[in-house]
């Protein structure tokens, strides 16, 4: 298992024009999708090896919507790009951290992720992601 590279900081909006912000900062939204498992619509902006993913929830049940709800917008999780995103949630499983997800769920960019509960992360949520492999 190679070392995990910060991916993106999900970052949870009521509405994903709140990117008007970064793009005045010089950035521009790279890719924009619907993930139906989550309930969210996501914007992808770049930030060097890194992203910024805004967060926008699609229904008022979704765990974005949730979280809006309770702690208002701003940062949601960070994500870590992993290569083996199966081998990861068991060793964490075995080492005791409390896993939202103990098998991966789809994602944007047809990743593979899963959600770590926040009390694994002193209070962070943690999501790792696994990229479509290449045939």
């Amino acid at each position: 298992m190679s070392k995990p590279e910060l991916d993106h900081i999900g970052i949870a909006v009521r509405s994903i024009e709140a990117a008007s912000i970064y793009e005045a900062l010089g950035l521009q939204v790279d890719h924009l999708e619907t993930v139906e498992s989550q309930g969210v619509r996501t914007a992808f902006l770049s930030v060097g090896d890194s992203n910024l993913e805004l967060l926008e929830p699609t229904n008022p049940d979704s765990p974005v919507a949730r979280y809006i709800e309770k702690r208002g917008e701003g940062i949601h999780h960070l994500c870590f790009r992993v290569d083996d995103i199966d081998a990861h949630l068991q060793r964490l499983a075995a080492a005791g951290y409390r896993l939202i997800n103990e098998s991966s769920v789809p994602g944007a960019h047809g990743c593979r992720v899963a959600f770590l509960h926040p009390s694994a992360g002193s209070g962070v949520l943690i999501e790792l992601s696994e990229r479509e492999k290449k045939s």
